[in-house]
């Protein structure tokens, strides 16, 4: 790196600035409105995920209008027209994001293309020097506080191929740049090859075969088959949304779940999960879930549409759960032939074809991966091997095996089910092109799945958005609030007997976190439990257990009726960041 040039401090930075960014953003700038704080983002416009060279034709959200917005900005206020029943679009998505960061003010605080290098963490509880490249200039930024909202979704992963530089071998372009080439792609592609299981390998893959370019489409043999695909409507005639579905607090009773109990139905979960009785209605009801959706995509009746039924079964997946989100049936372009399906690996590329696996020689004049994502901050955090104190992906020391195992025996004892675990692809194997880091199994190790253990006490760092969940919009919120919190050295009540005694408060937290980070190994080894967070149905209990710290009301509903059946919103937090201030400046008085 060249010398740095200016410095400059500030309060806060936020390093990402997508749905987690701008939350945690937004929300410390409402409890702390005079304070300095800077946004960073190597990307040119707001929105991440969202932003706008991102946004590759026809991607949509599974989402629709009501379950994608922040609860104290709707896409009304956004003065946004997106259309009742159907999915939003994801330039929507960023004019919304834009619009919610003009409406509460921080859109002076952005600092676009703008790529953090390395972050040092200064001693005696200083906070973090960060090192910044814009364009070709160099600066440097201390900041007291940090938050790392870059998620999971922002380091492309492509593998190595081999024949890849081959004369008129077919271009790899990773699924994050399809929008910057797809104008090119549709005038010049005569047939289109997309490798990969995921939501947005289906997305390419409808995008071609829809305007009439074929498709071969690769699911690796070595990896871990398709995802769980559902129709947005789990009932259609009942109007029954699956997004919804998940935030009902009835259904999610029957995930077990290590921190379920925070939701106030200790006994409930405790006879379906801890009694033979309960445990075969909770089978039964996966059963059925699965069966259902088996039945209504017909895996069963067409060889070829079969190829797409997943290699796991719903209960072991997370993540890896999306919405059939397209005009029209994505399945006809199956039976058709527009989208053939090859569950084989690639062996190599040559002059205008793809080399399979299984033999076959596939035309193609464009590979596109759908091939996930290195899943840990671009950053480099010093001085050198303080990725461990982080409690990030990293290479050494060992895990504390006899933290894990006496974790493991706790959640097999609480959570009898995880016992039986999936017989996961015998044949797997990374892709060519991973790093040893990124092979470990050694997960996120974070408090709250957002602060290290170890940095607790400074409290001058926290990750914002390493959860992959169907409820993201949700989980920002009561994140964002959480680390304000944190930030002002807030203790949860939970935490109150240990004041006093930083040694036993560190050592509850890191049990705490090694029990929660441990727990995804075991309930979505289908997923990505053993890397980071990755649920579906626990989604409210993990809003219960922030809310709960905060010692704000968790349940908000008016009944208990409409507590267990009616489907939480993101609405029904629109004003936790009020209660909390409220709260706040009472307890400052008193």
């Amino acid at each position: 790196m060249a010398p740095a040039g200016s410095s400059e401090s500030a309060d806060l930075v936020v390093i990402g600035a997508g749905w987690n960014g701008l939350c945690a953003a937004k929300t410390y700038h409402q409890c702390h409105p005079d304070s300095k704080m800077i946004i960073l983002d190597d990307q040119p416009t707001i929105g991440g995920v969202w932003a706008e060279h991102r946004l590759y034709p026809g991607l949509k959200t599974n989402n629709m209008r009501g379950n994608y917005e922040f609860g104290d900005f709707t896409t009304e206020q956004a003065g946004l027209n997106v259309k009742q029943g159907a999915h939003i679009l994801g330039h929507e998505v960023h004019q919304y994001l834009k619009k919610y960061a003009e409406e509460f003010d921080i859109v002076r605080y952005f600092r676009f293309n703008t790529k953090v290098i390395a972050a040092e963490h200064l001693p005696e509880g200083r906070g973090w020097l960060l090192s910044i490249t814009t364009g070709d200039k160099t600066s440097q930024i201390v900041t007291r506080r940090l938050v790392v909202a870059t998620g999971l979704t922002s380091d492309a992963f492509v593998p190595h191929v081999p024949g890849s530089h081959a004369k008129g071998a077919p271009p790899i372009i990773h699924v994050k740049d399809f929008q910057d080439r797809s104008a090119e792609l549709f005038k010049t592609v005569k047939s289109a090859t997309v490798l990969g299981g995921t939501k947005s390998a289906w997305d390419v893959s409808y995008a071609f075969a829809s305007t009439g370019i074929p498709v071969d489409w690769v699911i690796r043999e070595s990896g871990h088959g398709p995802v769980w695909m559902s129709p947005a409507f789990f009932n259609k005639e009942r109007n029954i949304l699956l997004e919804r579905l998940v935030h009902t607090r009835l259904i999610s009773l029957f995930s077990p779940c290590i921190w379920g109990s925070e939701d106030g139905y200790k006994w409930t979960r405790r006879f379906l999960h801890n009694t033979k009785l309960g445990r075969w209605v909770v089978r039964r009801y996966w059963s059925y879930m699965q069966g259902r959706l088996v039945r209504t995509n017909t895996y069963d009746e067409h060889e070829e549409v079969g190829k797409l039924k997943p290699w796991v079964d719903m209960f072991w997946i997370a993540g890896s759960l999306s919405i059939l989100n397209y005009p029209t049936d994505f399945f006809d372009l199956v039976r058709t032939g527009m989208i053939k399906v090859h569950i084989a690996d690639i062996g190599s590329l040559r002059d205008h074809e793809i080399l399979l696996s299984d033999g076959k020689a596939i035309p193609s004049d464009a590979l596109i991966c759908s091939t996930g994502w290195r899943h840990r901050p671009a950053i480099n955090f010093l001085p050198k091997g303080i990725d461990a104190t982080l409690g990030i992906p990293h290479v050494g020391p060992n895990p504390d095996i006899k933290a894990t195992a006496k974790a493991d025996a706790e959640l097999l004892r609480e959570l009898p089910a995880l016992k039986t675990q999936p017989l996961l692809n015998p044949r797997y194997k990374p892709m060519a092109g991973h790093k040893p880091s990124e092979s470990l199994d050694e997960p996120y190790r974070l408090y709250r799945f957002m602060v290290p253990p170890a940095f607790y006490i400074e409290r001058s760092i926290a990750f914002a958005g390493i959860v992959q969940s169907i409820s993201t919009v949700y989980i920002a919120q009561a994140q964002a609030l959480w680390m304000a919190a944190y930030f002002d050295g807030y203790n949860a009540p939970a935490l109150t007997k240990f004041d006093g005694d930083e040694k036993k408060l560190v050592d509850h937290i890191t049990w705490q976190t090694m029990l929660h980070t441990q727990y995804g190994k075991w309930r979505c080894p289908g997923g990505y439990g053993s890397r980071f967070p990755d649920f579906v149905y626990d989604g409210l209990p993990y809003m219960d257990l922030l809310l709960k710290d905060l010692g704000l009301k968790n349940k908000r509903k008016a009944s208990m009726f409409q507590e267990l059946f009616s489907p939480y919103l993101t609405s029904d937090y629109a004003e936790i960041v009020d209660e909390w201030r409220t709260k706040a400046t009472r307890s400052s008085k008193l």
